[in-house]
């Protein structure tokens, strides 16, 4: 008889603890982020950056994103690299403001972290429409890893948002993300 429930104890163990799941899988990818260091990659060669466009898996949907790499190189460059390196994998949404926007990419989840560096801003040229992805920031040239996708079309907020690219597809999927939603892999093809 005590070998049975032994036996039970044990499996009911592994059932629990012996593999990881997704959402630890997905704790450790952010865990990572912050302590693996990062350098700025300056612009990419062209090839890295042309014609690139962006899939953020969320546990919401996905999301598609048509990249600018002539209006903003230094950003577009910056994004590349950190997703080639996985660094958004696991990171979460962590401000959301209704009817604004939604902001990612901190691996503190706090709003003030970010890839170890900062670089400078990169001229405005465009609106910030809605499904417009900028780089979030602290200041002039204090950009880094954070960004956020605008949900509505704002005119009046001001041209000090580096933008390097736009929602294409799954603009429901960036209007359902909540605080605390994550990116579960962030590509570039």
């Amino acid at each position: 008889m005590y070998l049975g429930i032994t036996l039970a104890i044990i499996v009911i163990g592994y059932i629990l603890f012996g593999q990881k799941s997704s959402s630890s899988q997905l704790l450790n990818n952010q865990q990572n982020a912050m302590q693996k260091e990062y350098d700025f990659p300056g612009v990419l060669p062209a090839e890295r950056i042309q014609g690139k466009r962006v899939t953020i898996q969320t546990n919401k949907g996905t999301i598609e994103i048509e990249l600018y790499p002539d209006d903003a190189p230094k950003t577009v460059s910056n994004f590349v690299y950190l997703a080639e390196e996985e660094f958004y994998d696991g990171l979460t949404f962590h401000r959301v403001v209704p009817g604004f926007v939604i902001q990612g990419g901190d691996p503190k989840g706090t709003g003030v972290g970010g890839p170890g560096y900062q670089f400078e801003d990169e001229r405005v040229t465009k609106n910030y429409d809605q499904g417009i992805i900028a780089m979030a920031n602290a200041g002039p040239d204090t950009n880094g890893s954070q960004f956020f996708i605008m949900l509505e079309d704002n005119p009046s907020l001001p041209k000090s948002y580096t933008i390097f690219g736009k929602v294409t597809q799954g603009m429901d999927v960036v209007k359902k993300i909540v605080v605390g939603d994550r990116m579960e892999k962030v590509g570039i093809h």
